[in-house]
């Protein structure tokens, strides 16, 4: 068993790992494709956590209570506050819009479909988010 520092610093770094991989829906593979879900899956493994989540969604789609139910499935737990390091963001993109994103201290490791790769960048101010928290190992 790791420490929780040390658990984070693993979410951590293998978000950042991500870091340049083409974007595609459903991506499920770093180096390959990665959507944002696929982000906060590579993130987890990272820390040798299993995080699973619904497969059928769509970019066009209102997901926005999937996601939550699918972090809460998952084990996540619903923080109050800003995300820290190693936190997951649900972040509100549009009225209607969810995304995930790994908080990396003052940037977040997402899927970025406007570049059309995953990238460590600060996030909006004004993209309202909710923090997760990955369970304990």
């Amino acid at each position: 068993m790791t420490d929780r520092h040390s658990r984070h610093a693993d979410i951590v770094r293998a978000a950042r790992a991500c870091v340049g991989t083409p974007c595609r829906v459903q991506g499920r593979v770093p180096g390959l494709a990665l959507d944002c879900v696929g982000v906060a899956i590579a993130a987890a493994k990272g820390a040798g956590l299993s995080f699973c989540t619904p497969q059928d969604y769509c970019l066009a789609a209102d997901n926005r209570d999937r996601l939550a139910a699918g972090l809460a499935a998952a084990g996540c737990m619903l923080r109050t506050g800003e995300p820290l390091a190693g936190d997951l963001a649900l972040i509100a993109v549009s009225a209607a819009q969810r995304h995930l994103a790994v908080c990396c201290g003052d940037t977040f490791v997402h899927a970025h479909f406007g570049l059309g790769r995953v990238v460590d960048a600060p996030l909006p101010p004004e993209w309202a988010r909710t923090a997760w928290r990955f369970p304990e190992i």
